[in-house]
Formats: structure tokens, C-alpha cells, sequence
């Protein structure tokens, strides 16, 4: 290796690649981890039995250092309910025959938080995400398929937004 004309000496190509790494070190990377919230239990209310959802944002909330998922109120810090959670689907666009090209996808989910004495915490807030996608009849498996990992990364996307919401939260 050569620098401004002179060959390096072992000693600086370790200087040389130590003040790199160094720089590399102190940029401030760090893998994405949950948010840590003011409270140490959260129960959480108004969910359907089986939804995909509430079943996401219990495990985000398990898996923060500082919170966790109980099941009764007599147990709970706050109380996450669940005021509409819906999926729909729309045409947007179609042929001249009638046949669907367009969908468009939406996830919208509205909660409150409060006390379990009733105290509200955070009013009701509505997060509603959409997605565009095409369709075709021919391979309609495919698109259902598509359709799914939509939901799902919506789905992912709101669960991080509530989570960064209840993590604000200062006045308990």
C-alpha cells in the first residue's frame, strides 16, 4: 500500500486500519429494539378473539424490556382498548368489461389508553394505512397471496406506530 508516494510501514497500516475501525465504531449503528415505555403492565381490551393484530402487539410489548401483557385489570398499569380494528378492500380501477385491475388495501385501527380507574392517557386515535395493488383474474392465488403479505406488513407497521405512541406516554 502506498500513500502520497511512499510505501506504508506495517506500524502505520495498523495505526492506518485502527483509526478506520475506530471511525466505523463511534457512527452510532444499533439494532432496532422496542420501544421502552413509562409503565410496567399494559391489559389489553376490545380486541376480537383471535386478532392477528392484538396478537403482534402482545408479543412487541413482551418483548420490551420494561412492560408486559397482563390479563386483568386488577394487574394492569394502563389499558390499551381497541376502539375499531378493520380490514377492507376496495376496486379502484376496472376494464371496460367490467373485470377488476385495481385494489386498494386499508387497515384501520382506532384505540385509547388509560387507567384502569378511567383516566385517559391518550385520547382516541385513528391510524388508517392503504396500499395499492393490481390484480388479475388469471392469477388471482397469487394475488391473494399478495394481498395477505400486505396486511401483514401494514399490520407490522401500525403495531410499531402504537408502540412508539405508548412509549410518549409521560404522565401516568
Amino acid at each position: 500500500m502506498r500513500l502520497a508516494g511512499r510505501p506504508l510501514r506495517p506500524n502505520r497500516r495498523l495505526l492506518l486500519g485502527s483509526l478506520l475501525a475506530a471511525s466505523l465504531a463511534g457512527c452510532g449503528f444499533q439494532l432496532r429494539r422496542a420501544p421502552e415505555m413509562r409503565f410496567r403492565t399494559v391489559m389489553l381490551r376490545g380486541f376480537a378473539e383471535r386478532s392477528p393484530l392484538a396478537e403482534e402487539l402482545r408479543a412487541n410489548i413482551d418483548a420490551s424490556s420494561t412492560t408486559r401483557v397482563v390479563e386483568t385489570l386488577g394487574q394492569a398499569d394502563v389499558v390499551l382498548e381497541a376502539l375499531t380494528e378493520a380490514r377492507e378492500r376496495s376496486v379502484v380501477a376496472s376494464s371496460g368489461a367490467g373485470q377488476v385491475r385495481e385494489l386498494q388495501l386499508r387497515l384501520r385501527f382506532s384505540f385509547q389508553l388509560s387507567t384502569p380507574s378511567g383516566r385517559v392517557l391518550l385520547p382516541p386515535r385513528q391510524l388508517l394505512l392503504s396500499r395499492d395493488m393490481s390484480y388479475s383474474e388469471t392469477i388471482a392465488l397469487a394475488k391473494e397471496q399478495e394481498e395477505a403479505a400486505l396486511f401483514r406488513a401494514m399490520q407490522s407497521d401500525i403495531v410499531a406506530q402504537v408502540m412508539r405512541r405508548l412509549a410518549s406516554v409521560n404522565d401516568l
